[in-house]
């Protein structure tokens, strides 16, 4: 596969420091707001966006574990038995979600599957003012009728591509990059 960096480390600090501004925005400050990042690299995405929101508000918001999440939509998926499953992660709530505003955080957006999964998940948990979106890369392909509210860089790209975001908490690296498969090659999500 040929790859090509899209996104450095500092592009992707810069473009969670802008989604966490556009957040503040949005909701009008940090009442009732509660972020959920979806496994794996949605979780580490939301953490860091409640660290941006707290170094930005710092009054409003004493630690990030007061408004950020986990939300595991392993089991809310629809293609379970295509796909094997991984291994679930517990779903963790800063407090409860009711009248609140939750920003589902992962991220690529690509079929909107997760994202269907996660409102599914949210659902079961209580029922939120308002639910938001945000990604740090939007690739288009929607199958699903699914919009993030925020992004990051929207990257526009074939169905043949693969879209990899590496954070350091998990990868021990910062990038995004777009692979290309050979012509012989299947692409996947």
């Amino acid at each position: 596969m040929t790859a090509r960096t899209v996104l450095q480390q500092a592009d992707i600090a810069r473009a969670l420091t802008r989604i966490s501004h556009e957040i503040l925005e949005s909701n009008r400050g940090t009442d009732e707001l509660v972020i959920l990042g979806i496994p794996t690299r949605g979780v580490v995405l939301a953490r860091r966006i409640a660290e941006n929101i707290q170094r930005i508000e710092p009054a409003a918001v004493h630690s990030p574990a007061d408004i950020v999440g986990a939300l595991d939509v392993t089991m809310y998926r629809d293609d379970l038995s295509r796909h094997p499953t991984r291994t679930p992660q517990p779903t963790s709530l800063p407090g409860p979600i009711d009248g609140k505003t939750v920003v589902l955080v992962d991220d690529v957006l690509f079929s909107g599957r997760t994202i269907r999964a996660a409102l599914d998940a949210v659902s079961d948990l209580g029922r939120p003012r308002a639910v938001r979106l945000a990604v740090l890369v939007d690739r288009g392909h929607r199958e699903l009728p699914i919009r993030a509210d925020f992004v990051g860089k929207n990257l526009p790209s074939a169905a043949s591509e693969r879209i990899f975001v590496r954070l350091d908490e998990v990868d021990g690296e910062e990038s995004v990059t777009i692979d290309e498969p050979h012509e012989n090659q299947e692409a996947g999500a």
